[in-house]
Formats: C-alpha cells, structure tokens, sequence
C-alpha cells in the first residue's frame, strides 16, 4: 500500500493522474486500478478516476489492483556488458540510456529484456514484469547491478538491500568545492511540493542518507570536484537529489540544476563503480568494480588543477 498526502503542486489533479504519477504506470491502468477500488481518498475507496483532489487529502493506492502487465519478452539486440554470474547471481555493467525493466512508455528494449534472452530462468524469478531485478539504476546512469538468478538469491539480495548491506559506490562530478573533504548528506526524500515529477528534500519525505568523499578539485575551466558517494538508503534520485540540495549538483544533471556551460557533458556525470555484498547463498564476501565508462572518462580528461 502507497500512502501520499496531497500536495499544493497537484491540488485539484484528477485522481487518475495522482495514482499514475506516484505508482509510476501508465495512465489507463491507473484508471483501471481506481475502478477495480484500489484507490482510497482520507480512507473512503473510490472508483472514479476523474475526482478531483485538493491539498492535504491522503490518498492510498493499493499497487496489487494494477492489472497484470504482460510478460516481458527475450530480446538478444538488447546490449549489456556481463561482470559475473553463477548459479544464482549475475552483476552486469549497465550502459547508459539504458532502461532497467519495462514501464509506462518504456514496453520493451529493457536491461530486463536483454537478460531474458542469456538468463530465461529469470522469468519466474521475483516480480513476473521485472524478472530478477532487486535494484535500480536511473536510464542515465551506467554501472554495475546485481540480479537475482534464483527465488533463493531473490529473497536474499532484497532482505540484504533493506537491512543495508549492500555496499554501492558511486562516482560523481559536482559544481564547485566542497567545504569538507568527507561528509555525509542525511535528509529525507520526497517529492517535490511544487513539481511532483521532480524528487526533493521535504520534511516529509523518506529517511535517505549519502557519504561522500572528494576525491579530486579541478579547477580549469572551473571548479568542479570528483566524489566517491556511498548510498546508505535507496531512494529515488538520492544522490543526485542529495548533491543539489548542498549547493553541489551533479554536472549535466539538467532535472536537478547541473547543466552549465562551463563543462559539457553527455549525461548526468554519475556512474555504479563499484558493488559490495555477501554472495545471496554462499555467504562470500564478493566486490565488483567498473572503471568510468569513456563518455566520461573523456570529460574528466579536459579538466586540470
């Protein structure tokens, strides 16, 4: 159950769009969902998806009444680089512009797709629409990602992402110097009051903390800085959210103020380099590293001290 109490930024939205914004589906089956009774508004359940909302109202959304997505299907076209894989885990190296499973305008050409079509045990491995996956990258981030290739391994990863053992590092280009060398952002993520597609720091958001630490100051043609951030919760657009709220947003990030003149960049300069966890049935201690990718690579080479 998704609970949400009505911001000022969707007072009088439908309540068809609201379910769709926060379950991320498509706007049909919002509709769908709300007349099955999936919806309720400060508790009452309604069935029409054209109510009109208005600010404060707390509106729960059963995600179990979404209609079955169809299955997604095997695609060998879909390209990923593979890291490791055993008989119940695979980490891959995903590229950017990559989506991880399908959704609301993303049916097909998915990571997940691509996986089905070297792993098709993954089908009935965790969620039947997203087969195998425990986490996720945003479709402009690259790096490493661990999949489950078994229920056993399933169960494992997820209860281990919950309780925070799963070590993920992230590299990271941000404006500017920071004040301190190491640090760590500990503020609660939501959406944003005044523009609900955007993630913020709201004090009534999600628990959410990032560490980082500066890894290099360049200072030609500005100052930006080079970070290692370390993910402590995995909330939507965290590091990237966490960044821009201390005056540091990630460079190329357009959705949360990182697009300037001074460097250009392809996409938001943020990259999985490295995975840490127990192995979901063995107990090994496992660590993946992926370097940066060359897009990347390439705009940090044009910086200088």
């Amino acid at each position: 159950m998704i609970e949400e109490d009505i911001p000022a930024a969707l007072n009088g939205e439908r309540l068809d769009r609201v379910v769709s914004l926060i379950t991320q589906c498509s706007r049909s089956d919002a509709a769908a969902l709300v007349a099955a009774g999936g919806a309720s508004i400060d508790g009452e359940v309604q069935h029409s998806g054209k109510l009109r909302l208005r600010e404060g109202q707390r509106v729960s959304v059963d995600e179990t009444a979404l209609p079955l997505p169809e299955r997604p299907q095997a695609d060998a076209s879909v390209v990923f680089e593979l890291v490791y894989s055993d008989d119940h885990l695979i980490v891959i190296n995903k590229p950017a512009g990559l989506v991880v499973h399908p959704g609301a305008g993303n049916p097909d050409g998915t990571l997940v797709n691509g996986l089905l079509a070297v792993f098709p045990e993954i089908a009935d491995v965790g969620e039947p629409h997203r087969p195998g996956i425990v986490h996720r990258l945003d479709v402009g981030t690259s790096g490493l990602l661990a999949v489950a290739r078994t229920q056993r391994a399933y169960h494992a990863l997820v209860d281990a992402l919950a309780s925070r053992d799963v070590g993920r590092v992230y590299r990271a280009l941000v404006w500017g110097h920071l004040a301190n060398p190491v640090g760590v952002v500990d503020a609660p993520i939501g959406r944003d009051h005044r523009d609900p597609m955007r993630m913020s720091v709201v004090v009534d958001g999600k628990p959410a903390r990032t560490r980082y630490r500066v890894l290099h100051e360049y200072r030609t043609p500005t100052e930006v800085s080079a970070l290692e951030c370390r993910l402590e919760t995995g909330r939507t657009h965290q590091i990237r959210v966490h960044l821009s709220a201390i005056g540091h947003p990630v460079v190329g990030d357009g959705h949360y103020g990182g697009t300037r003149v001074a460097v250009s960049t392809p996409r938001p300069f943020l990259h999985a380099a490295a995975l840490e966890l127990l192995h979901p049935v063995t107990g090994e201690a496992l660590e993946f590293h992926a370097p940066l990718p060359d897009d990347l690579a390439a705009v940090e080479a044009q910086l200088g001290d």
